[in-house]
């Protein structure tokens, strides 16, 4: 039998926004049929495959004919980063994603006229087509600069293709440095900067500058004025040309206003559909099966207590409505100890996935259109390795105007300090 990932049928269904329910429910078949057709244990009838044809021809718009600008969607994810600048009238020509299940959520929720590549160091530099816009939230690897005293010492030349080396993100500068976009966005953990010394973040600066030749600036953001989290992640952006871009004047809304967690969160009050397996019954409360077990939320307790008393911060993170949460890490799925939901008489649970798609915000605060064709355990991996959406809008949307050219008719503000390596 085929893995039902792997199935054209399954993958058609998550194009078109449908659960296997609705599929049956609207194409008029038993569930077990479908099912059937999910795994691919037999064939699926036509009429069924063409009204998910026609559903995915319209659940999401078709990309631009004659796009503003073309960009490449590297390590990819979930498509955090697309989600910022495809609506800006970009068209996504290439992706590579290493991991299936990932790929597998992309798919489901992207027009892609391309294959989504796996391994991006195992593509050839020729294969991935022209753009003027890179995105990468490249993974941050630990960048060895032993050897480049012992080539100072011997007089001998050195640039990024030694000092970063094995890393990932040598196939990120070697993609610009062969491809020469117009300018590239570049994401990380907010420890880039400091780390191994700040040797790390000076390696990645120096080759984008000093050997690659591209204007870059940088800034620290933290999400949880657009979102109920509190998320610290660095943005890198590059241009080709010298602009006249700067940082300083991006604008967000004011942090201590920022939304509470109770936007996120299930109602379960029957102003929210029910959504299976997430929440059930005719107010849409949320599944037993996110509420803590006695075992785990007393191991919780007194680990947080051991390293209470030993003077340590480790702990759970224990929320409400009006709270704001920790940040959402990929071992979400292990304990949810980071953020826990209080529960009236009864243990604190973890978010849903859906919850979790919504405060990385890929869903609105109320919406449920993300599609999660993935398990629990994968769904927390995705969402937490992700970049929250709305910050990266932001920075899309700062960026455009250099990205299409119309910087040029408009006045920017003067007096403003350009982003340097120093901050």
């Amino acid at each position: 039998m085929q893995n039902n990932a792997d199935t054209e049928f399954s993958l058609l269904r998550q194009r078109a926004g449908m659960s296997i329910d609705q599929v049956a429910d609207v194409a008029g078949f038993s569930k077990r049929t479908v099912y059937r057709w999910e795994n691919g244990e037999t064939e699926p009838r036509k009429a069924a495959v063409q009204l998910l044809h026609d559903r995915s021809e319209n659940f999401r718009p078709a990309p631009a004919e004659n796009p503003a600008f073309r960009f490449i969607d590297l390590f990819a994810g979930i498509g955090g980063l697309r989600r910022g600048f495809e609506p800006l009238g970009g068209k996504c020509v290439f992706t590579s994603e290493w991991d299936k299940h990932s790929q597998r959520t992309y798919l489901a929720n992207y027009d892609c006229d391309h294959d989504v590549r796996g391994d991006i160091t195992q593509v050839p530099l020729d294969e991935i087509p022209e753009h003027d816009l890179l995105l990468a939230g490249f993974p941050c690897q630990p960048f060895s600069i032993a050897g480049v005293s012992k080539k100072n010492a011997l007089n001998r030349p050195h640039g990024f293709l030694d000092q970063t080396q094995g890393t990932l993100f040598f196939n990120v500068a070697k993609i610009i440095e062969h491809r020469r976009p117009k300018a590239f966005l570049l994401e990380n953990v907010k420890n880039l900067v400091n780390h191994d010394k700040g040797r790390t973040f000076e390696i990645i600066y120096d080759t984008l500058t000093k050997d690659l030749g591209y204007d870059v600036y940088w800034k620290v953001i933290n999400s949880k004025s657009l979102v109920p989290q509190q998320r610290e992640r660095i943005f890198i952006v590059g241009f080709r040309d010298k602009m006249d871009f700067s940082f300083d004047d991006l604008e967000l809304p004011d942090a201590f206003a920022g939304p509470r967690l109770g936007s996120i969160l299930h109602p379960e009050d029957g102003s929210e559909a029910p959504e299976a397996p997430y929440t059930k019954g005719n107010i849409g409360s949320v599944s037993e099966k996110y509420t803590l077990t006695d075992h785990l939320w007393s191991y919780l307790q007194g680990y947080a207590a051991k390293h209470r008393a030993a003077g340590n911060g480790f702990g759970f993170g224990l929320v409400g409505p009006d709270d704001i949460a920790r940040t959402l890490s990929a071992r979400y799925y292990k304990d949810g100890s980071e953020i826990l939901v209080r529960q009236d008489g009864k243990n604190p649970r973890r978010l849903t996935p859906r919850e979790c798609s919504r405060l990385m915000g890929f869903d609105k605060p109320d919406g449920q259109d993300f599609i999660i064709p993935v398990s629990d355990t994968q769904a927390y991996r995705q969402f937490g390795n992700a970049v929250v959406v709305p910050v990266v809008e932001a920075v899309a949307a700062h960026m455009r105007p250099w990205l299409t050219g119309s910087h040029e008719e408009t006045e920017r503000p003067t007096g403003l300090e350009e982003m340097s390596l120093a901050g």
